[in-house]
This record gives structure tokens, sequence and C-alpha cells, in this order.
């Protein structure tokens, strides 16, 4: 597996690399990162990661500093996969300090967890534009788990021509239904135990879709579900059409995706699930 630190050298490796999928990631790596590895290896080809905490898309009073890291370990779990090359440049070899561009989905960017973080999707897009020109992957494999961004990403890639195939990853869950992501392991062990509600809550949503419920009822059950758990923070919880993210009233006639942001002490959880109305007969 080839490492790279530079531009210059994940550039190099690129001319002799074909057809070219690539995982993005933010590091300190966990079985969900493995499964989009195996998703993008499913492509053919040759598979690269890139491993690095864009600062960009934290706020002020986020969690930057604390963000978890292990590179040796990250790399040993890539390395174990079969990926070919790994891109683990620093800060000033993605952004140079005169940089005057942005990339930013005005209306996607705004809503939902964008309203929560604002700049956050701009600091997203605005890198994940940055790697594709550096690599000029064919294909790029994200997760599910951050619906939102994944909605964003596509959007990015349609509006700008962007000849890059975006794939999406189902979310990999624990044995209690957390959603894996690399901040659980900051929770303390009480809200450990609390946070699997959002997957409670989730499913039973998914239960109650097909059964003529409406949007708002739908909503209100999640919310109730999870404000039950006394160490959950809801800082979120909406419905909205899961193709399009648009919002959406009345009982479901199509596929909603329902979107969660709760705290669990310091630490910002997101999870989402895509519930069905029952099939017209």
């Amino acid at each position: 597996m080839e490492i790279c630190r530079t531009k210059t050298a994940i550039r190099a490796w690129r001319k002799s690399a074909g057809l070219v999928t690539l995982v993005p990631t933010m590091g300190f790596l966990h079985e969900g990162h493995m499964s989009l590895v195996r998703r993008a290896k499913a492509e053919g080809g040759t598979v690269a990661a890139s491993i690095f905490v864009n600062p960009t898309q934290f706020g002020p009073s986020e969690d930057l500093s604390t963000y978890p890291r292990n590179e040796a370990r990250d790399l040993d779990m890539l390395r174990a996969e079969g990926v070919d090359a790994v891109f683990v440049p620093d800060v000033a070899e993605v952004y140079d300090p005169k940089a005057q561009t942005i990339v930013e989905t005005t209306e996607l960017a705004k809503i939902l967890i964008g309203k929560l973080r604002p700049g956050h999707f701009r600091g997203v897009a605005t890198v994940v534009a940055k790697l594709f020109n550096i690599i000029r992957p064919d294909a790029a494999v994200f997760g599910e788990k951050d619906y939102q961004q994944l909605a964003i990403i596509r959007t990015m890639v349609r509006d700008l021509d962007m000849d890059v195939a975006i794939i999406g990853g189902p979310i990999m869950r624990e044995a209690d239904g957390l959603a894996m992501s690399s901040r659980n392991v900051r929770l303390t062990p009480e809200d450990r135990e609390s946070a699997p509600v959002l997957a409670r809550a989730l499913e039973e949503a998914a239960a109650m879709a097909p059964t003529g419920v409406t949007a708002s009822r739908l909503r209100s059950h999640v919310r109730a579900t999870i404000e039950a758990e006394p160490r959950a923070q809801v800082q979120s919880v909406d419905i909205r059409d899961a193709a399009t993210l648009d919002t959406i009233s009345g009982p479901l006639t199509r596929p909603a995706v329902i979107l969660l942001a709760v705290k669990f002490g310091q630490v910002f959880l997101i999870d989402n699930r895509v519930v069905t109305p029952k099939e017209s007969t």
C-alpha cells in the first residue's frame, strides 16, 4: 500500500492506477469505514482512501481539537483490506493560506444539520471537491449515515459536471443498534448505554410508516421517544422526501427519510432511516 502525504505523490500514483474508486475519511476508522472500502473494491480496479481531519467543516466551538485520531491503526486497517494507496496530507498541503475559493450547495447546505452547524457543509463540499481534483477518482464511496452530506455531494457533482460516480454505503450498526461513528468512543459509559434510543426510535417509525400515519405524527413520535431518554439532548428531528430532502406533510405517499441530530453530553450524534408507506394495491 502506497502512503502519499503530498499532492505530487498521490498524483504520481494516480497516473498508472487505472480505474480508481476513492473512500474519503477523517480517520479513526471502524467497521463502517471498512464496509465502504469493501464496496469500493467491488467496483474493480484500484482503491484509494484519504485520511484528513478537515478543519473547515468544524465550527469555532466544535470538537476539532478533540476529534479522535490514530493514524498508525488506520493505516494497518486499510492495508489489511487491500487498499492500494492512501492520501494522508497535512492541512497546509490541502489549503493554501491565500485560498479564496469555496464550494457550496446554496440551499441544501442551510437546512437540517446545516442549520445547526452553519458553514459545515461548505467545508465538506470544498474539501471533497479538492480531493476529487487532486486524486481524479472514477468513483467515490460515502456512508449513508451522513445522509444530507451524501445528498450534497451528489448535487455538487451534478451541478459542477464532475465526472465521478457517487456510491452510497449502508449504515453499519453495533449489536445494540447504535450507528457506528468515530465519535462513539467519546461517549461516557452512561451515554453509550443510552444512545441506542436513536435506533429504537427509528425502528418504531419504520413500523409505523405503512399504517397511514402522517409525517407530523411520525416526527412527534420519534421526538417523544428520544426525549424520554434523560441523557439525550435533541437538536433536530426531521422528516423529508428521501430523494430530494424537500419538506413533506400529510400521510406518507412516498419514501421519506427521518433524520436525527442528538447530543449525549458533548458528543453530537446523527442517524437516519428511510421509511416507506404501504404500497397501494
